[in-house]
């Protein structure tokens, strides 16, 4: 018998293809930015992104978007520009998501950049007074409002412990999510290495009539 509309099973197809096309609309951004007219003709950004046709690294699975996301934390709370641009060539030289690691990367943004710098500063001198640490003169020092004499040294501690922090929680994150809905992102087999792209280049066409 044909369900009726108002059914869970129908809301969760809503849900699972409003997911779906979400993805896939960060599948295009990404894929565009990466083939960027001005960098897709130079020989060493080919060699570089070389992996970006393996189809693996686009289709979500949990093994690739625990990597990728992963990685987009990692570079997400680290001051560098652009961070999405790492975040991609590391996902393509890692098998993460690429999608997944470039998206999370705006975790960091001019919203959040603050409360973030702040957590941390606080961070680094949480771990420099746990180990008693003396600051290298060479980092310098500088005052910032309300939170006292800051050494820069001890701000790239707070970087680094973070994106370390964020990274590995990203691994008990998705696999609890797959284990929740394996639907949603369910665990596949790997793709083969020459299994092309899940976006191809804009304007390509099949050879068949």
């Amino acid at each position: 018998m044909e369900g009726k509309s108002g059914s869970p099973a129908d809301g969760s197809g809503a849900i699972h293809r409003g997911m779906k096309q979400k993805y896939l609309w960060l599948v295009r951004r990404a894929y565009r930015a990466l083939r960027h007219p001005k960098l897709r003709h130079r020989v060493w950004w080919r060699k570089l992104t070389q992996p970006i046709f393996e189809r693996r690294l686009w289709k979500p699975c949990r093994d690739t978007v625990a990597i990728g996301l992963a990685i987009g934390l990692f570079f997400g709370v680290i001051p560098l520009i652009p961070q999405s641009l790492f975040a991609a060539i590391a996902a393509m030289r890692m098998k993460g998501n690429i999608p997944f690691a470039v998206a999370v990367t705006w975790l960091s943004n001019p919203v959040t950049n603050v409360p973030i710098w702040v957590a941390q500063l606080w961070l680094g001198n949480q771990v420099q007074d746990l180990f008693s640490l003396a600051p290298p003169e060479f980092a310098g020092t500088f005052h910032i409002p309300h939170l006292g004499v800051v050494n820069a040294a001890t701000f790239m501690v707070g970087v680094l412990l973070s994106g370390i922090i964020a990274a590995l929680l990203a691994f008990p994150i998705v696999h609890l999510f797959s284990a929740i809905m394996p639907h949603h992102l369910p665990k596949l087999p790997k793709l083969p290495q020459r299994a092309r792209a899940i976006v191809p280049p804009r304007g390509s066409r099949s050879s068949g009539s």
